[in-house]
């Protein structure tokens, strides 16, 4: 909750997705892929005015208990279904205002922000905006899980509508724009590079014109 909660009011939410655990490069910018390794809601937020959950995705082995899932998907039914309980259950017991809900991810979070996100009508209505930074649905295919190809994540990103969407990417957002300009959806995007080489979420706790601008 943010330092500012009181119950008397609604609160817009942030949701966000974690990147895929197992991940550094030589600049040294890792990823755990864990729900304590999000950082945008803090980011975004300075922890006021906003209720943040970092959300898992979840595992649902045979005859072992589900669990979060540090790469990828886990189980995309239990993923969708714990996130719709998850923000119903925060817009109940902690005033989440239900109209003003942003989902917001890095890297594999940023997939999600469409794959998850607007994978069917009934999670596609929870949010109002969204916020990608490093990668986007459709963008790239061969990933290695199911319905990566740009068909599927055409049908996906048709259900966005009229809903705005952040959209960076460390060193250039081109290719993102090349590819949503060939869907043909018009979208309320707005692309925003970031001038650093960094496959990393933590710009969003420095103080750069970026964060400011997505502030």
């Amino acid at each position: 909750l943010p330092s500012d909660w009181t119950p008397d009011k609604n609160w817009p939410v942030i949701v966000e997705y974690p990147g895929n655990g197992g991940f550094k490069n030589a600049l040294g910018d890792t990823s755990d892929g864990s729900v304590e390794g999000c950082v945008l809601g803090y980011g975004l937020s300075a922890g006021q005015g906003f209720i943040w959950v970092s959300m898992p995705f979840v595992e649902a082995p045979i005859n072992a208990p589900k669990r979060n899932a540090v790469k990828w998907w886990g189980d995309v039914a239990e993923t969708k279904s714990y996130c719709i309980a998850t923000v119903q259950e925060v817009c109940a017991r902690y005033h989440g205002d239900a109209k003003r809900v942003i989902l917001a991810g890095f890297s594999r979070g940023a997939i999600a922000c469409n794959y998850i996100g607007l994978n069917d009508d009934a999670i596609s209505s929870l949010w109002c905006a969204f916020f990608c930074h490093s990668h986007y649905d459709g963008v790239r295919e061969g990933w290695g899980y199911e319905a990566a190809d740009r068909i599927s994540a055409l049908q996906r990103l048709k259900r966005l509508g009229n809903r705005p969407q952040w959209i960076s990417h460390e060193g250039s957002v081109e290719a993102t724009q090349a590819y949503l300009q060939s869907t043909g959806i018009p979208g309320r995007f707005t692309f925003n590079p970031l001038p650093y080489p960094n496959h990393s979420a933590a710009w969003t706790l420095c103080g750069l014109p970026l964060r400011a601008k997505a502030r």
